[in-house]
């Protein structure tokens, strides 16, 4: 049976939680990822990496009994399981139109109680179910600070349904490539670091957790920008003792997914590594895994973006138009350097999310921006010679210095 994502349909606040949902259904693709050979070669790499940017799930024969969440054993030495507020489906069609109590299940006056979002899978999706599941048991059990909070949940007759925590500002996704005012990169980098502590806190431990589906669209952001992973549905339990993977059928989101993953349907922590490494990029680029629409050596982020990726004068090429100087010299320098390492061909050579964390963490009280330096030069050539007018003028060395700076040749390529 062909993977089928469980419906997205949010109710918030005065939205009824009755509309209808779409999903997303692979088994007619006529580009199933082919599993012929789990060889790993360049070619096959390069023919994942040219897929359009879409769900997938591999053929009937990747998969196997490790994929029913009731097998998975859960993290539960991470904290003890919180109690989940059970709805019945006509609280949540009333409170979707006010809010929910405090304390209870009961629809609460406008203006007071909390404020939540409600999610409503589709009834007659059978891979939607499961997945449900595996969101309540997880969610259920993992609290930090970088993961959206399951408040409760739904099951009467057909109805599924789970109810979170509202994170006003939305998705990654809709910041990054849905809006005209860019995403500032003190934000940019609030948020890699934030999405980084939620993946390095489900590696952790004795019974790690892999996400599995590490993406812009499933990192939502609250008031200040503090990120949250969302969207636990394809998690699973990672590999425990002597064990080095876990073998399951590949499903996610091409573009995202790391290539050895989808050629064996070996899962480990460093397949989230390398979705993070995608994600990380596209927090660098403003440009999205898989764009169609930009010419054919840019359609995949992952294969134009590398080249650029270990050369300190080209890499600021990388840098999202949209902020002009407005971004840490230094700061590009270490992302770049991150991502290459994130997106490593051999797994073993990614860094760990602790080890990301660690990197991150000091790229926040950087304030070296590129449009102060370009200014601090500017003005240091002007003072060197002048114009008997007065005026400034850069002569030719000066001149081939400023072509050849990474700052102005970037500044000039987004004009």
């Amino acid at each position: 049976m062909a993977m089928e994502k469980k419906c997205g349909c949010w109710a918030i606040l005065r939205r009824s939680v009755s509309g209808a949902c779409k999903s997303s259904d692979s088994r007619n693709s006529a580009n199933s990822i082919p599993k012929s050979s789990l060889v790993y070669d360049a070619v096959t790499e390069t023919r994942y990496l040219n897929a359009s940017n879409r769900e997938m799930c591999a053929p009937d024969e990747a998969r196997n009994s490790s994929d029913d969440p009731k097998s998975d054993p859960l993290p539960a030495e991470k904290e003890a399981p919180r109690q989940l507020l059970q709805f019945t489906f006509q609280e949540l069609k009333a409170a979707t139109g006010r809010w929910i109590e405090e304390n209870g299940t009961a629809p609460a006056k406008p203006g007071s109680g909390t404020t939540v979002a409600v999610k409503s899978l589709k009834p007659d999706g059978v891979q939607g179910h499961r997945e449900w599941v595996a969101e309540v048991d997880f969610l259920g059990q993992l609290h930090h600070p970088n993961l959206v909070m399951l408040i409760g949940y739904c099951i009467e007759d057909d109805q599924r349904l789970l109810v979170y925590e509202f994170m006003t500002r939305g998705s990654l996704e809709n910041h990054l490539f849905r809006r005209t005012i860019p995403l500032p990169w003190s934000n940019r980098i609030k948020i890699a670091l934030g999405a980084a502590k939620g993946l390095a806190f489900l590696h952790g431990g004795s019974k790690p957790v892999i996400y599995r589906d590490f993406k812009t669209s499933n990192i939502l952001l609250d008031s200040e920008y503090n990120a949250k992973l969302s969207d636990f549905g394809l998690a699973k339990a990672g590999p425990q003792g002597d064990k080095t993977h876990v073998s399951t059928r590949v499903v996610g989101t091409y573009g995202y997914a790391a290539p050895e993953y989808v050629m064996t349907g070996h899962l480990t922590s460093k397949s989230d590594v390398y979705s993070f490494g995608v994600v990380l990029l596209e927090i660098l680029t403003g440009r999205r895994s898989m764009d169609k629409k930009r010419p054919s050596g840019e359609q995949n982020l992952v294969m134009w973006a590398r080249p650029y990726l270990s050369d300190k004068r080209k890499v600021y090429q990388l840098v999202d138009p949209r902020l002009e100087l407005n971004y840490s010299i230094k700061g590009v320098q270490k992302i770049a350097q991150l991502a290459y390492n994130c997106l490593a061909r051999d797994p073993k050579s990614r860094p760990s999310m602790d080890e990301v964390v660690k990197v991150l963490t000091p790229l926040q009280e950087l304030n070296d921006l590129a449009i102060l330096s370009y200014h601090s030069r500017f003005s240091q050539a002007g003072r060197r010679k002048k114009k008997p007018e007065g005026m400034h003028q850069l002569n030719s060395n000066q001149s081939k210095s400023r072509r050849d700076s990474p700052l102005i040749s970037s500044k000039q390529q987004y004009k």
